[in-house]
C-alpha cells in the first residue's frame, strides 16, 4: 500500500490500549469529495480501498475522483484496481493454485534463491467443498466413516495440502467435512474488519501503523457473494483472477453499476427467503437482458457522438457491455 493521502483523510481511531489508523469518507468528503456521503454502502467500501491503496501508480487521485463522479449517472466507464483483503477458493480451483505456488518454490530453489519468500501476499483460505462421498449411512457414526474414508482414498492429495498450510504463509487450509465453501465463508472466515500493519501520512508524516480496514474478497465459490449478507463486500471470481490477488495483483475492473431493493411489507405464509431472492434474481436477468439489447442493438454512428471517432473509444464501450454477457 501507499502513504500518497491526497485527500488526507488517513486518521486515528483508539480502542482500549490500542490505536488503529483508518481512511475517514467523512473527512475525504471535507476535502474534496463531495457528495460521496450519498454514496451506496458498497461504494464507498469500493472508495475505501482506493483511499487506502492510492499510490499513484495502480490507483491515482483521477480514479478516486471518478468514484465521486459516478454519482451523477450511476455508472463510469473508468477501470480501477482493487485489491481484496483476502482470497476464497475451493478445492477445484485452490489446489492447482497451490501447487503454482509448490513450482514457484522449486524454481526459486533452482536458481539459488530462498523458496521460503514464496508465499501468497494477500490471505488466503482453501476450501475442501463437496468432497465427501455417502458411502456409509444410516448410524451415527456414518459421518465420521466417510470422512475418513475420503481421507484414505486422497491420502496424497491430502498430505500436499497438510504440507502447503505448514511451508506457506498467509494460507490457511479448511479440511473435507467441515461444510460448504460459501456456509464457512459466512460462519468462520469472515471478519468484517481486518487489520495489518502498513506505512500510512497522519498530519502530513508518514508512520508505520496498524491499520484498520473493511473486509473485502474475490472467492472462485458460485455463492461467494452471499457474504454481502454481513456487510463484506464479496466479488466472484475464476480462479486465475484469484490466484492474482494471491500474488498480490490488484483486480481491474470498472466501478459498477448499483441496483437498490426497497423490501416493504412481510412474505406471505409458505413463501421462503429462498423463493424471494430468485424472484430478485429473476429481475435482475430481466434488466440485465434489456441492457445487453439496447447496447448490442445497431444504430447509425452520428457526427455527435463520434468526437474524435476512434477505436479506442468504440473499443471501451463494447467491452465494458460485453460483460453482461452470459459466462463474461
Amino acid at each position: 500500500m501507499s502513504a500518497i493521502d491526497s485527500f488526507k483523510c488517513c486518521k486515528t481511531l483508539k480502542v482500549g490500549s490500542k490505536t488503529y489508523a483508518y481512511y475517514s469518507l467523512p473527512i475525504a468528503e471535507k476535502n474534496g469529495l463531495k457528495g460521496i456521503s450519498r454514496l451506496p454502502f458498497s461504494m464507498k467500501v469500493i472508495l475505501e480501498n482506493l483511499l487506502r491503496s492510492e499510490d499513484g501508480r495502480t490507483v491515482t487521485k483521477e480514479d478516486i475522483l471518478g468514484v465521486a463522479q459516478w454519482l451523477k449517472t450511476k455508472t463510469s466507464e473508468r477501470d480501477i484496481a482493487f485489491r481484496p483483503a483476502r482470497v476464497l477458493m475451493q478445492d477445484f480451483t485452490g489446489v492447482p493454485a497451490v501447487v503454482d505456488l509448490a513450482a514457484m518454490r522449486d524454481a526459486m530453489k533452482m536458481l539459488g534463491g530462498d523458496p521460503k519468500k514464496i508465499n501468497p501476499l494477500v490471505p488466503v483460505d482453501l476450501v475442501i467443498d463437496h468432497s465427501v462421498i455417502i458411502n456409509f449411512f444410516g448410524s451415527n457414526s456414518a459421518f465420521k466413516k466417510n470422512v475418513d474414508e475420503e481421507y484414505k482414498q486422497n491420502q496424497e492429495r491430502y498430505q500436499f495440502l497438510k504440507w502447503s498450510q505448514r511451508s506457506f504463509e498467509n494460507f490457511r487450509v479448511v479440511p473435507p467435512g467441515t461444510g460448504i465453501c460459501h456456509q464457512v465463508n459466512l460462519e468462520y472466515l469472515s471478519q468484517t474488519v481486518w487489520t495489518c500493519k502498513d506505512k500510512v501520512k497522519i498530519d502530513g508524516k508518514e508512520v508505520t501503523a496498524e491499520v484498520a480496514y473493511p473486509d473485502t474478497l474475490v472467492g472462485t465459490d458460485s455463492h461467494t457473494t452471499m457474504v454481502n449478507g454481513l456487510s463484506v463486500l464479496g466479488w466472484g471470481v475464476g480462479g486465475i483472477e484469484a490466484e492474482a490477488a494471491m500474488l498480490g495483483q490488484p483486480y481491474s475492473m470498472t466501478l459498477p453499476e448499483v441496483i437498490g431493493f426497497r423490501m416493504t411489507g412481510k412474505l406471505k405464509e409458505g413463501v421462503t427467503a429462498t423463493d424471494l431472492v430468485l424472484t430478485v434474481t429473476q429481475m435482475l436477468r430481466a434488466r440485465r437482458g434489456r441492457q445487453v439489447r439496447r447496447v448490442l442493438r445497431p444504430r447509425p454512428c452520428q457526427p455527435v457522438d463520434c468526437r474524435p471517432c476512434d477505436d479506442r473509444q468504440h473499443g471501451a464501450g463494447i467491452r465494458r457491455h460485453l460483460r453482461l454477457l452470459p459466462g463474461r
